[in-house]
């Protein structure tokens, strides 16, 4: 397990030059959509669990023993066996404001926080939150991402969007959003590739769900924006894209999104980010792990000694698998937030039409102990200097799709299916050669290269240069799935 954190750490953000060509992808992707088709805002609401819900729980052998009053224990944190042991720094320095932030919390409740508490605040905490007020992608930052690697993804993505719009009868207006868009790259692709659309583009009206500032000024310039006064809807901003004549808008969460209109939802390396609770396996029971301060005032893990609001989400986890399954594992990680954002998404695809594509890396199955750190596209402690890294944790997809069917019986979930069958069916080979055949050694080089990275799997085999810089595949590390109205059948390419 920790091998392949690593290397989907390392294959995650490794470096890539992204090189534009100008030879058209509609000559393969046209043909191929003929041949197929011719942020949350709410919190969870859930309460302790009481007695009888524990005793349930013993009854179902999924606690052992329950979740007693003990006293908390300290966890010890074994990194001995990693590849690439998490770096700490022990020299001593000023607590930053976000640190007092946290310590603050600890202190005022007189005890530990969640994980996911943990996780929100270094993520997002208005004031110093990592992906608040800075550019976190790319070389000079701490991670980098499929659209950063190549032009052919967000191409592959427009592709895929372009058949769902055809299977949903060609609508003349379309909300499509996107989760976390980072710089806006992949949309920038997206709409740069399906520009000769006309019929397609003036359809569109793309929303971008974003918290940080920073990001959203990048946004803006990536996607060569011409600002326009706005229309008094209640929208926040409304930009136009010279890409293809598209309108944009920005949000702070998805049900800012008007809603109304059919929606081609996209969340590229955006279930990753949302906090997640662990749970370990004890004499007495599951309990959550924990952050509390130490007697140094350095942050520690530390085991609850009560049911915390997240036990029910546990519970839940549990029955959508099998006892077999539970009995293995020693950890559980569980992601509420993801399972509410899923459901928001289920049901507005439901009232309105459309579908949403998840693309993340996760597993097919209950998702053990994958949280991690990276700066500066290094594996770091998760506890050391909290809002100067990223953290990220697997994606539990069977929690989707579950989440998804238990609200509406109008959405149909499929798949996940790895990275590399997605894109190749979407017919990234075709595009690969189409581009190849019209640019410069250097862009042939780094096209293969990127292709490599999107669709294969370990080493490159054709890389010369040294062996600390190969170019790691990533083809069946990530996954994709996808939440449709079952009023458009089964989308491209998971007939």
């Amino acid at each position: 397990m920790l091998r392949q954190l690593l290397s989907r750490a390392l294959a995650r953000r490794l470096a890539a030059d992204a090189h534009y060509c100008a030879t058209p992808i509609f000559a393969p992707a046209t043909a191929f959509i003929h041949r197929q088709s011719s942020l949350f805002s709410s919190s969870s609401s859930s309460q302790i669990p009481d007695g009888n819900v524990v005793r349930h729980l013993e009854d179902e052998d999924v606690f052992n023993r329950s979740l007693s009053s003990e006293p908390s224990t300290t966890v010890s944190i074994d990194r001995s066996g990693l590849c690439n042991p998490p770096e700490h720094s022990h020299e001593p320095s000023s607590d930053s404001e976000l640190i007092k932030h946290l310590k603050g919390i600890i202190k005022f409740r007189g005890g530990p926080i969640s994980i996911a508490e943990y996780m929100e605040e270094v993520l997002t905490n208005p004031k110093a939150g990592f992906y608040i007020n800075r550019d976190v992608f790319g070389a000079e930052g701490d991670f980098i991402t499929s659209p950063e690697v190549s032009q052919m993804f967000g191409e592959m993505v427009g592709v895929w969007a372009m058949c769902l719009w055809e299977q949903m009868g060609r609508p003349a207006k379309v909300n499509l959003v996107e989760l976390g868009p980072g710089r806006g790259t992949l949309m920038a692709d997206l709409l740069r590739g399906a520009s000769k659309l006309k019929n397609f583009t003036e359809s569109l009206h793309v929303h971008f769900v974003e918290c940080s500032p920073a990001l959203r000024k990048l946004q803006h310039s990536n996607m060569k924006c011409r600002d326009e006064d706005s229309t008094g809807d209640g929208v926040e901003k409304i930009s136009v894209s010279t890409l293809a004549g598209t309108p944009v808008s920005w949000h702070s969460t998805l049900e800012q999104v008007p809603s109304g209109l059919p929606t081609i939802l996209i969340a590229h390396e955006f279930y990753d980010a949302l906090p997640v609770h662990q749970f370990q396996r004890t004499p007495r029971g599951w309990c959550e792990k924990m952050v509390d301060l130490a007697e140094d005032s350095t942050f520690k893990f530390v085991l609850s000694p009560q049911p915390t609001p997240a036990t029910l989400y546990l519970m839940k986890r549990c029955k959508w698998s099998s006892s077999d399954e539970i009995a293995k594992l020693n950890q559980i990680e569980i992601c509420p937030k993801a399972i509410e954002l899923t459901q928001t998404i289920a049901e507005r695809i439901s009232s309105d039409g459309g579908g949403a594509l998840i693309i993340d890396y996760g597993l097919n199955g209950v998702v053990s102990d994958s949280l991690q750190a990276i700066r500066k596209h290094k594996f770091v402690n998760i506890l050391d200097n909290p809002g100067s890294a990223d953290l990220s944790a697997y994606v539990d997809f069977p929690s989707i799709r579950h989440g998804a069917e238990e609200v509406s019986g109008d959405i149909a979930v499929y798949g996940p299916m790895t990275q590399s069958q997605f894109l190749g069916s979407l017919g990234i080979n075709f595009r690969v050669e189409a581009l190849l055949g019209n640019c410069t050694d250097e862009q042939a080089e780094s096209l293969r290269t990127g292709y490599w990275r999107l669709v294969g799997e370990g080493e490159a085999p054709f890389w010369e240069g040294p062996d600390e810089e190969a170019p790691i595949g990533m083809g069946t590390r990530y996954m994709a799935m996808t939440i449709v109205n079952k009023n458009h059948g089964v989308p491209v390419p998971f007939l």
